[in-house]
């Protein structure tokens, strides 16, 4: 018998009696006091407290009679006959455990009787051993019990009487929303509606497309469609980071659009070109958006604000005062008039979204008095939205902190946010950009130099545009690519923005890169990243004569201007002085060396990890002849070292500095590769992933699996999923049958380093599953697994699936052991039948305080074991017999 008919077998007349004596007789009143009329479900069934009516033995009796009837003229029987004191047991189970729930008859009837089924289910003890469809009865017969139960609350005049005092009490909180609401409502009568409604379609025109400044684009608009290219990324706190199953995070971390949800105050610290303009726009289309399901998901907090976009470099340009809020309007540039004191009536409802942008764009003589500006502003008028945007060396810690503003730091780019980003770039470029998305990603992937600079929306969008400007083809090699993007960040980014001269000072890029490459080589030539603010004052101070363009201005101002404006370096303390990034050092460095001709330097250096990248960009600057002694004199020193781990790291050197080099003789390249196949196969997985830094060519070296020992199949097969194109795929599916796990291992965990699809189809539907753990990290690997029908047992799945793969996941597989991981507070398991094979499960909350209700596993027959990083709630749901531990 289907188990959706029991309900026909049980009719009110038949159930109602039965489980009316579960239930104890009403009392007078709205059950308010605790001597009145008692609500709780504690006190409204009958097996219960010192006055039981009916004992544990008796509910067990009423569940009989239930299970009885129900079977009472069926053709089929629900379930196997000998499963019907189980069945029984279990159901009585269930009716027992309303003595155990922590809620009263009003929260019951709200909660339905199908939920409040599932609370009975997960509160009794977990029925073992069940077939299918008993396990399908049970929930039916405790729903249709439950359904009657619900029906008796209804009828009880407590009942009646606290549900008057819930509705009083929701429609007085109603009222008072209501006529906050009401508060905020510009009046019509003052033409303050009209105008905000030309406002918003106005900011929404304005700021609805995105800009790509200082890139040559002579086949594409510099204009996107905001909604379609914007990335939110991640906003992070002060807090140090700490690490969770080998991942690093911040433990204060927010979207960075719903920072203002959190915070009514931030400042917003990022790089240049981290996004904090495009940001701001964001908001300010997201709160111009007149109705919440054209409002981007998450973006429902901005309902009903109206933005003030204040670029602080337009509104000091001529050495304005900073506006008081009626020029606001005027002084950002709007068109539109105002009527009288609208913006005064705005603020003072609080209803304004406050995004001042560019602390850092305005003379350092300025900022105090913007700061006292901006004290003033938040003095006069409350409960609005505030964010400030600076980079992060131009006001110190905590500038704004005695104000109530909370402290953000964008945080640099993930592979997956570059993924997004490229595609949304190329939706956003049009169908003519459509054919360069799959290349470019697949360089993100395999050149590991533009993966590198690829950490924020500017150079993503740096590098979008120059692939599609260029038909495909990114500047040949790193030099060429960090040229374009020292030319961005040198002098036509702020140009492009009208930026003026906000440190008093122009310079071109050549002579800046003249005296920054000076720091650079300084930090190099001593091997640090880091040298004391006083100490890169004087280099640049003991440069500036010989640079013509930058003599004539005063050498701290001179300093000043590139520490602030060049995008190259930042401040990380008071006191020193960095790169953004080391590739940038790294690269002046080269240029640097090779410009005085220091090869001596350079090989003397040969062999420190440190200098890898300088030594290779130094074959990128230097000539053809120059080229060949630098690549000579590495295997000389490889000849000459003792050690074999040096002479392979100096071979290898040698071999993956041939890509950096313009023009070569064939003989140099060519004895560079032989040299480079006397290191094959590797010895341990370190020389294996030194080898992989060749490249491709060394795919052709690799020896097979009928030819190679375990150990050097393991090397060779790391080496190769080092190699992250798909000249790799061949050679790797040669192992997908091998014998020894820790091989098939790799492949598998080795899956994210390339194309999705193309790995699936031909490494990992041959894999061999047994004994092997299948970890899945993205939407597009849960896709492809369930595409290509694979169900093996042990599934590892990431934080980056989401909820609905996950269940998908799951449905197809049902394994036997799982391991999960989230980032969520609490986290909710995904739902899997009783009938699940699940024995072991394992649980990774990255936020050691996140906590996991295992509740919703106490009807698993076949769990056994749990063990869950982080904190636990739920456990005493589980059977006895379930091991659970935690850290």
């Amino acid at each position: 018998m289907e188990p959706a008919l029991i309900g026909t077998r049980l009719a009110s007349a038949a159930i109602g009696p039965l489980l009316k004596k579960l239930l104890v007789d009403e009392g007078p009143g709205a059950g308010l006091v605790p001597k009145g009329a008692q609500v709780r479900l504690s006190g409204l069934v009958s097996f219960r407290g010192e006055k039981r009516a009916l004992t544990e033995k008796d509910v067990r009796g009423l569940a009989a009679t239930l299970v009885e009837r129900s079977r009472q003229g069926t053709g089929e029987p629900p379930f196997p006959a000998d499963e019907t004191e189980a069945v029984t047991d279990a159901l009585a189970g269930n009716l027992l455990a309303l003595g155990d729930l922590d809620m009263d008859d009003v929260q019951a009837v709200r909660l339905g009787h199908r939920d409040l089924a599932r609370r009975l289910r997960a509160a009794a003890p977990a029925p073992d051993g069940l077939s299918t469809d008993s396990v399908l009865y049970l929930e039916t017969l405790t729903e249709w019990a439950c359904l009657h139960i619900l029906e008796f609350f209804t009828r009880r005049s407590t009942f009646i009487a606290r549900s008057l005092v819930e509705q009083t009490r929701a429609q007085a909180e109603l009222l008072a929303k209501v006529d906050e609401v009401i508060r905020r409502t510009p009046r019509a009568e003052t033409g303050d509606a009209e105008f905000e409604r030309r406002y918003l379609a106005h900011l929404a025109k304005k700021h609805g497309r995105l800009t790509i400044h200082g890139v040559d684009l002579h086949h594409s608009p510099d204009e996107w469609p905001l909604d379609m290219a914007y990335l939110s990324l991640e906003a992070t706190g002060a807090e140090d980071p700490h690490e969770a199953s080998g991942r690093p995070r911040e433990q204060a971390s927010v979207r960075a659009d719903l920072a203002l949800a959190r915070h009514e105050r931030v400042l917003l610290r990022g790089l240049a070109g981290s996004g904090k303009t495009t940001l701001i726009q964001w908001l300010t289309v997201s709160a111009a958006t007149a109705e919440d399901r054209d409002r981007p998901e998450g973006m429902a907090y901005l309902r009903g604000r109206i933005p003030f976009v204040l670029p602080l470099r337009a509104l000091t340009r001529h050495g304005e005062r900073l506006p008081s809020p009626d020029r606001f309007l005027p002084a950002a540039g709007c068109p539109l008039t105002p009527p009288d004191g609208w913006t005064d009536r705005v603020l003072a409802a609080g209803r304004g979204l406050v995004l001042v942008d560019g602390i850092d764009e305005i003379p350092e003589t300025e900022r105090g008095r913007a700061r006292d500006w901006l004290r003033d502003l938040l003095g006069a008028y409350e409960g609005n939205r505030w964010l400030v945007t600076s980079r992060p060396t131009a006001v110190r810690d905590d500038w704004l902190a005695p104000d109530g503003f909370t402290e953000l730091n964008l945080a640099p780019m993930t592979r997956t946010e570059v993924t997004t980003f490229v595609r949304r770039w190329h939706r956003a470029a049009g169908p003519d950009a459509a054919g360069y998305e799959q290349p470019l990603l697949d360089s993100l992937r395999t050149a590991e130099h533009v993966a590198r600079l690829a950490t924020n929306p500017l150079m993503c969008g740096l590098i979008c545009a120059l692939h599609r400007d260029r038909r495909g083809f990114l500047p040949r090699g790193r030099k060429a690519l960090y040229e374009a993007a020292l030319s961005v960040l040198l002098s036509r980014r702020d140009r492009e923005r009208d930026m003026g001269a906000p440190t008093g000072l122009t310079l071109d890029e050549a002579p800046q890169i003249q005296l920054i490459q000076r720091l650079a080589y300084w930090l190099t030539l001593n091997g640090r990243t880091q040298l004391d603010r006083d100490r890169a004052a004087s280099i640049v101070a003991e440069a500036v004569p010989a640079v013509p363009d930058a003599s004539a201005y005063p050498p701290e101002k001179v300093f000043t201007h590139l520490l602030h404006r060049s995008g190259l370096l930042r401040e990380p303390t008071a006191d020193t002085v960095e790169f953004v990034h080391r590739t940038f050092q790294d690269h002046l460095a080269a240029k640097a060396l090779v410009d005085h001709w220091d090869i001596g330097v350079l090989v003397r250096h040969a062999a420190d990890d440190q200098w890898e990248d300088v030594i290779r960009m130094a074959v990128g600057h230097a000539r053809p002849r120059e080229c060949a002694e630098i690549l000579g004199e590495l295997l000389k020193a490889a000849d000459a070292a003792e050690d074999r781990l040096v002479r392979l790291r100096l071979t290898l050197l040698a071999a993956t500095a041939l890509d950096h080099a313009t023009e070569l003789s064939p003989e140099i390249r060519e004895e560079v590769l032989r040299r480079t196949g006397e290191v094959v196969p590797p010895r341990g997985p370190e020389e294996a992933r030194q080898l992989a830094e060749v490249g491709p060519l060394v795919l052709g070296l690799l020896g097979g699996p009928e030819e190679l020992t375990d150990e050097e199949a393991l090397t060779s097969v790391i080496t190769a999923t080092h190699v992250t194109t798909d000249a790799a795929l061949p050679y790797l599916a040669r192992f997908v049958r091998h014998p020894k796990l820790a091989i098939r291992s790799q492949l598998i965990w080795s899956w994210s380093r390339f194309d999705t699809h193309s790995y699936a189809k031909e490494i990992v539907t041959h894999l061999d599953p047994k004994g092997l753990i299948f970890t899945i990290r993205t939407n597009d690997q849960a896709e492809a697994l369930i595409g290509l029908g694979l169900a093996p047992s042990w599934l590892n799945i990431g934080f980056d699936v989401s909820s609905t793969r996950t269940a998908q996941l799951l449905s197809l597989c049902d394994p036997v052991r799982l391991s999960l991981e989230s980032w969520e507070d609490p986290y909710e398991l995904p739902v899997m039948p009783p009938s699940s094979r699940l024995r072991h499960l394992e649980v990774h909350m990255f936020d050691p305080d996140a906590s996991v209700d295992l509740a919703p596993f106490a009807s698993l027959s076949h769990l056994e074991k749990v063990e869950v990083h982080g904190s636990v709630t739920g456990a005493e749901h589980l059977p006895t017999h379930v091991e659970v531990t935690h850290l």
